[in-house]
């Protein structure tokens, strides 16, 4: 984003502070839309599976500008970004794999189709957003991906919060940040438009001695979300929106010593859309949605200031969804019954010399789902779902879920959930990435896709009149089919082929890869101005034995948020834990590692070929201070203590850093 642009907007925030129309935290934090096919949602008290909620008041107090970081407060949640902000972002979900969970923007599903995966490097976040996240295998609402869980980050309407905003933000390592939001609800009209830009000249990130090259980013997205209400019970609704990542990388040694790689960069544009409409009929019993989805996305690289390698991806989604509302004294039935029909296309656009199977495939899907919920009152309720793909590609699949609580009393709630899931191999691991230059990588057009099943087992406690909330929840999984790379070596199971003498490829193992775990969570309300959560995962996630990268058994954290001042100023505390974790070494770095590369130790015995990454911790510090009504002043700072700590081999992540900046609401 053009410096100017941060300039006007600044200037904007100083001088024409207005009132706000209405509380950003707003006030539908209890229905989850994510947690069933149904179109009016479910409260989040009656449901099974595991949910969290991070609310648009939670994101603002915690100043939240990319969404991967408030994530790594979720329960049961591995995050891993390669280095600065803008390098591949990656999430797993108690144990799972980084492509095993399901995202969606506006219920829009947000993978890139040629990946099989969302890369939350490219996804800024929205002060006024909510996050929806429910945990286990959601494959039987959802389909391929949702192994792990499905992740929805939802924008509100103009009716939810209506009026503008704007923010502008400098801090160190020359960031730049600002964002844009105006929303109008007239008539049975409402429209919101988006804004942002996120941008930094980095820091060195290489950990070879010599490294001088900073490593930096420029994030920007665009998004419009429009309602109509044609009558009282028909509405449409549309959302549009637009990102574009600029991120500057290094190339990894490889054993040659390569230090800095000037001109090696990525650019990453992503276009997704939604058009739909919601009929409700028999006062409001019989629900029915009707709509259309798309998402085009795109992604080349480059060495040396040339292009050297590039993907698009294209998926189309049609779905009907319909739902009938029976009720009978206490009890509610919920039927409701969906069909998905989705078509993904995706071609390897890199350029000759690489050597790349460039073909352009499609692969379509046709899913149909069917879901009954029974409601007790509050008190109890049970459900399950059955979902049916029929793939022209891979063969048919069918995956199922149940779910269900039991309210004890007023403070003791049970609940339970167990399911399927399945995900579909990726264009890379079907027909590789390239077949030439110093690494190449061939596909497997004979791979299996993976499946999974598991159960979940939890307890939440309420009391002091909703003021301390606790949780505990177990979790047991296990994966099979898993797609791993093959670079040579023993390990290639009889069922593969082997490929050329040098050249990796794909293939299904034999073995199972299991996880479980105890996610822990609290939230306690010490003051009506002071309130502490925390949670924690203890995991267990391994394949044939083996401990599984970038899963480290322990993660925890803890957050405080405190308003004095009646309420007009902020001050939050967050402190993360990150347990020692293993990774995988393709750097060529060997032992003894370089001083840049602090406490990293090589593993031995059954883990030798991969390094030990040591525990951190992170203490982040933000404040915010309302200086007149609707003019804000706020200030942050990121990794207080300057901690040293890698999330993946080789990448060193950032150190302290801190920004200022202010926001206006009218």
């Amino acid at each position: 984003m053009p410096t100017n642009y941060l300039w006007s907007a600044g200037v904007a925030a100083l001088l024409f502070a207005q009132p706000a129309f209405a509380d950003e935290a707003g006030a539908v934090d209890e229905v989850i839309v994510t947690g069933t096919r149904a179109a009016d949602g479910v409260d989040a008290d009656r449901i099974g599976s595991s949910v969290t909620v991070i609310t648009s008041g939670q994101m603002k107090d915690r100043q939240v500008r990319i969404v991967s970081d408030v994530l790594r407060d979720v329960p049961g949640f591995a995050v891993s970004r390669t280095g600065a902000v803008g390098g591949q972002t990656q999430l797993r979900v108690r144990g799972a794999e980084a492509n095993h969970v399901l995202t969606l923007i506006d219920g829009i599903e947000a993978s890139d189709p040629f990946f099989g995966e969302f890369d939350y490097a490219t996804l800024l976040g929205d002060e006024v957003s909510r996050i929806e996240i429910l945990r286990g295998a959601q494959s039987a609402l959802y389909g391929s991906d949702a192994i792990a869980g499905v992740i929805n980050y939802i924008t509100p309407t103009a009716k939810e919060v209506p009026g503008g905003s704007l923010r502008v933000e400098f801090g160190s390592q020359g960031t730049l940040g600002g964002a844009g939001r105006y929303a109008i609800a007239h008539g049975p009209f409402d429209l919101v438009v988006n804004g942002a830009v996120q941008s930094t000249d980095g820091y060195v990130t290489q950990t070879l001695p010599g490294g001088r090259r900073k490593v930096g980013s420029e994030l920007q997205s665009f998004s419009a979300k429009a309602g109509y209400q044609v009558t009282e019970n028909l509405r449409l609704r549309g959302v549009l929106r637009y990102s574009d990542t600029h991120a500057e990388t290094n190339n990894s040694s490889f054993g040659k010593g390569i230090v800095d790689s000037p001109g090696t960069y990525y650019d990453a544009k992503s276009l997704t859309y939604f058009v739909g409409g919601d009929l409700k009929l028999l006062d409001g019993a019989w629900t029915h949605s009707l709509s259309y989805q798309g998402v085009d996305a795109e992604r080349d690289s480059y060495t040396a200031r040339t292009r050297s390698g590039g993907n698009d991806g294209l998926r189309k989604k049609a779905s009907y969804v319909t739902t009938y509302r029976l009720q009978t004294g206490e009890l509610t039935h919920l039927l409701t019954g969906a069909v998905d029909w989705e078509k993904e296309t995706f071609q390897n656009t890199s350029p000759a010399s690489a050597g790349a199977d460039t073909t352009r495939r499609s692969i379509k899907n046709t899913g149909l789902v069917a879901q009954y919920d029974l409601q007790v009152g509050e008190v109890a309720g049970v459900g399950g779902a059955i979902r049916h793909d029929d793939n022209d590609f891979f063969d048919n699949a069918t995956t199922w879920k149940i779910q269900g609580f039991y309210r004890v009393n007023e403070m003791i709630r049970l609940r339970a959930a167990g399911g399927t899931g399945i995900k579909n191999p990726s264009q890379t691991e079907l027909f590789g990435f390239n077949a030439t230059g110093p690494f190449p990588f061939r596909g497997n057009p004979n791979l299996k896709p993976e499946t999974s099943e598991g159960w979940e087992g939890g307890l939440d406690l309420s009391f002091l009149d909703g003021r301390v909330s606790l949780g505990a929840t177990y979790f047991d999984a296990k994966l099979k089919d898993e797609i791993f790379s093959y670079f040579g070596g023993a390990g290639l199971p009889a069922a593969c082929p082997a490929p050329p003498v040098g050249t990796s490829t794909t293939c299904n193992r034999t073995s199972d890869s299991k996880q479980h775990g105890v996610e822990l969570f609290a939230t306690v309300e010490v003051l009506p101005e002071l309130t502490v959560s925390g949670s924690y995962t203890d995991l267990n996630a391994k394949e044939a034995g083996l401990e599984e990268i970038r899963r480290a058994p322990h993660i925890g954290s803890a957050n405080v948020t405190w308003k004095p001042l009646d309420g007009r100023a902020t001050v939050n505390l967050n402190v993360r834990y990150n347990g020692r974790q293993l990774d995988s070494n393709f750097s060529g770095i060997n032992a003894p590692f370089p001083a840049s590369l602090p406490k990293v130790k090589p593993a031995t015995g059954s883990n030798a070929g991969k390094v030990v990454l040591p525990s951190f911790t992170l203490v982040n510090l933000d404040a915010s201070y309302d200086v007149a009504n609707g003019f804000e002043l706020f200030g942050r700072v990121e990794n207080l203590t300057d901690e040293d700590y890698y999330e993946v081999f080789g990448f060193p992540a950032p150190g302290r850093t801190a920004a200022v900046g202010a926001r206006v609401k009218f």
